[in-house]
């Protein structure tokens, strides 16, 4: 019989009563935040901080993969002194040789994970750490699999996009959900926690690159009969560095569809 269930929970509000004396109920539970980066040494440290800030706050134990793809920029750099600040137990570097893809990023911050759950997020800020109380607190309501964003039901939102862009995001999830009825409202969103075993099963069996890998991951949780459950998000378009959606990722987006349709 499956599992498969999706459950939203109201978007946290900074005044709205802290998390903090019901998450620290459970300290034995560990918390692997993957941060796949390229370009982002302006972004990296404020995250970083919002990130521990947040943790630190609610009692919680944390540890953030960072994995740079050999950013011209100096990322790794930055990320290097982050990690004196922060020290090597909460700041973990796993750089690699260059651009390899967000799945296989992925599979190397799980291989480097210590915690028994992995959040995965943007580094470009457009994911506010201030939501991860809300996401655990929601996963232990009935020890969900996974638990993700939605910016698209009562409480999310999207702030920074052009009509455009809008209508881009909308259009891929209307088309992916008509054709594969993964049960989310949001299925190219990126901003997730995961039992860490879960996570590594779905990534197994998830063939897509690109844009359409966030989106077989849910189509596989379904498949595999894992419990989903949705916490509202607001989505913000990135404060520096340029967005890596373009025209060939569209396309590739497209291509990748049609491929999980038929193969599913």
């Amino acid at each position: 019989m499956s599992r498969f269930h999706v459950s939203i929970s109201p978007e946290p509000d900074s005044a709205a009563p802290s998390f903090g004396s019901h998450l620290n109920m459970s300290r034995h539970n560990k918390y692997s935040v993957l941060l796949p980066t390229y370009n982002e040494r302006d972004n990296l440290p404020i995250i970083t901080w919002l990130l521990a800030k947040t943790f630190k706050e609610h009692g919680l134990d944390y540890e953030i993969i960072i994995i740079d793809d050999n950013s011209p920029d100096g990322t790794l750099e930055v990320a290097k002194q982050l990690q004196r600040v922060y020290g090597e137990s909460h700041v973990v570097l796993r750089p690699r040789a260059g651009k390899l893809g967000l799945g296989t990023a992925y599979v190397h911050g799980i291989q480097n994970a210590t915690g028994n759950f992995v959040i995965i997020m943007d580094a470009d800020m457009s994911h506010h750490p201030k939501a991860i109380p809300a996401f655990i607190s929601k996963q232990k309501e009935r020890d969900y699999d996974i638990v993700t964003g939605t910016r698209y039901t009562s409480g999310g939102g999207v702030y920074g996009w052009d009509l455009r862009r809008k209508l881009t995001s909308r259009g891929a999830n209307f088309i992916a959900d008509l054709l594969l009825n993964p049960g989310v409202s949001d299925l190219t969103g990126s901003f997730r926690l995961y039992k860490k075993d879960v996570l590594h099963q779905i990534i197994n069996a998830t063939v897509s690159k690109g844009y359409v890998f966030q989106m077989e991951m849910m189509v596989r949780a379904k498949q595999f009969g894992f419990s989903v459950a949705e916490v509202p998000i607001t989505f913000v378009d990135r404060v520096y560095g340029e967005s890596k959606l373009g025209a060939s990722e569209i396309v590739g987006y497209l291509k990748g569809l049609w491929t999980l349709v038929t193969s599913v």
